[in-house]
């Protein structure tokens, strides 16, 4: 007598599957939904936290552009390969500034008064992004630890925003993780390149 045969699988999840996912999903689901879906009546504190967000990547890309003016300024030979970045870091810093409507005006008009003479005369840096410089960027002697000194602060400043993007509205937070992700390239570039 032959055996029957064994039921063939079918396509797709299994039940015991998708309910050992479906908790979990519902609790991605509803700890992302909750700090955004904010009340906007419930208080101005969102909006600050936002703001300072915003203000801290805007401060934080000037900086970051005016270290690689000091790794130019004192590694002449590095100039064309950190020019583009350092114009990605002020590029970065615009955005920030400009991001919002009141908002950005607000802040966009004192900051980007800078004078142009703030620029270091060793690079092909075009003076059209000017950043002022807030003091002496100290800068190894050595170009590989220059450039690892880079690397480390578009690390750290990109791993900032990744943590700034969780309570920050939608259009700052793609703003936030776009432009980690353009520092995360830079540490490869850094590195690697």
């Amino acid at each position: 007598m032959p055996f029957p045969h064994a039921p063939r699988a079918r396509p797709g999840p299994r039940r015991r599957s998708l309910l050992a996912v479906a908790p979990t999903a519902l609790l991605a689901a509803g700890c992302s939904a909750g700090s955004r879906d904010a009340d906007p009546a419930a208080g101005s504190s969102p909006p600050q936290a936002s703001e300072r967000a915003r203000t801290r990547a805007a401060r934080d890309s000037r900086e970051l552009a005016e270290r690689y003016d000091a790794v130019i300024a004192a590694h002449a030979g590095l100039a064309q390969r950190l020019g583009p970045l350092r114009e990605d870091a002020v590029r970065h810093a615009k955005a920030f500034e400009s991001f919002g409507t009141a908002a950005g005006s607000a802040s966009a008009s004192p900051e980007s008064a800078a004078p142009a003479g703030a620029v270091p005369s060793a690079g092909a840096v075009p003076s059209a992004g000017a950043v002022p410089s807030a003091g002496a960027v100290p800068v190894p002697t050595k170009e590989k630890d220059a450039l690892s000194g880079l690397a480390a602060a578009e690390r750290e400043i990109a791993d900032r925003r990744l943590e700034a993007l969780l309570d920050a509205p939608a259009e700052l937070a793609r703003l936030l993780a776009s432009v980690a992700a353009a520092g995360a390239a830079h540490v490869f570039l850094l590195t690697k390149g």
